[in-house]
């Protein structure tokens, strides 16, 4: 596979995981750069391209691009084909095709993520004003150009796993036709989620199960895509996409019972957007059916699922192995979950 001979990125996510400030630092560089990137080639105009840049550079978690990123990285440094680990990060160096394309899977969902909040916050929506701690699109612009934005972002999603990028390695055909065949899907689901979401607006007596089924497609399906691409472009055999499956849908489940918490108990200032905004919708959520307590709890047994789905492919599926034998330290994936874990907002 030729590489561009402009591409002069070193792929940080084959550099030994030192820490995870570091590393989410690196990862969200990466990717202001490739949405300038995206931009210049997509020669929107303006205003859909001021619109399209405001929702794309404010100051978001980035946690679907994070995932793509720590799968890639978990994945290939638990890849047991990897025989000579020591000469692997030079000889990707002259193939970064790989790596690239995991480049690529994070502007994905990432875009795909923004037009769904941008569309989201629309009066004819959850009309709300606040986003990522500043004015919502429709806001700023008039509500045509943010509706306009939400449409553009949703096509760059897939576009950009197959254009012709500079600094971008070329695309690998066959790397890019199993991320759109795990990506569509769930872009699909993600939007019928958000149906089921406003279906269930002030219903009565919503069931645990009823509840989760909404947020396994409006919030884990993205989540689930994000980790399975990001596997996808390190080589993940099947056990370990059947791991990263597992652990993207407890990790979906966990992080939207976290969001359900933080809506009543954070003040709009942290979640930079509209602090008890499910009341106000009288939306269904976890807090409402199960208490802030329980549902703390739950949450954290979530968190603590989709920990032990990683560790057990990490001990090549030895239930026995013992947790303080692997060295969850210095493991992306891990990392991430004490990351979101202790998130604020």
């Amino acid at each position: 596979m030729s590489v561009s001979s402009t591409s002069s990125v070193v792929p940080i996510s084959f550099i030994p995981f030192n820490s995870t400030e570091q590393f989410h630092h690196e990862v969200r560089a990466q990717l202001a750069k490739d949405i300038e990137v995206l931009f210049d080639y997509a020669e929107l105009p303006s205003p859909l391209l001021d619109a399209c840049r405001y929702v794309m550079t404010g100051t978001g978690k980035l946690v679907r691009p994070l995932l793509v990123a720590s799968a890639f990285s978990s994945t290939y440094n638990h890849n047991d084909t990897i025989v000579d680990k020591d000469n692997a990060l030079a000889s990707l160096l002259e193939n970064d095709s790989d790596y690239d394309m995991c480049r690529r899977a994070a502007l994905a969902v990432e875009l795909l993520h923004t037009y769904s909040l941008v569309h989201d916050d629309l009066p004819c929506m959850d009309d709300d004003e606040l986003r990522r701690g500043q004015p919502t699109a429709h806001i700023v612009f008039e509500e045509s150009t943010a509706l306009l934005a939400g449409d553009v972002l949703q096509t760059l999603a897939f576009e950009v796993l197959t254009a012709e990028l500079p600094t971008f390695a070329p695309f690998d055909s066959a790397i890019a036709s199993q991320l759109i065949a795990i990506f569509a899907p769930r872009a699909r689901r993600m939007v019928s989620g958000q149906m089921l979401d406003l279906n269930a607006e002030a219903t009565t007596g919503i069931s645990q199960n009823d509840l989760e089924a909404i947020h396994r497609d409006k919030t884990g399906a993205l989540i689930e895509a994000a980790m399975l691409m990001g596997g996808i472009c390190a080589g993940a055999t099947v056990p370990q996409r059947m791991a990263l499956q597992e652990y993207a849908q407890h990790i979906g489940l966990a992080f939207q019972v976290q969001d359900d918490i933080l809506d009543v108990t954070t003040s709009t200032d942290t979640l930079g957007k509209p602090a008890g905004s499910d009341e106000k919708l009288d939306k269904s959520t976890y807090v409402k059916l199960m208490g802030v307590n329980n549902a703390t709890s739950y949450a954290q047994s979530l968190f603590d699922d989709g920990r032990a789905a990683i560790i057990r492919e990490m001990s090549n599926g030895d239930l026995n192995s013992s947790t303080d034998n692997i060295d969850t330290d210095n493991d992306a994936l891990l990392a991430l979950i004490e990351w979101l874990w202790s998130r604020k907002k």
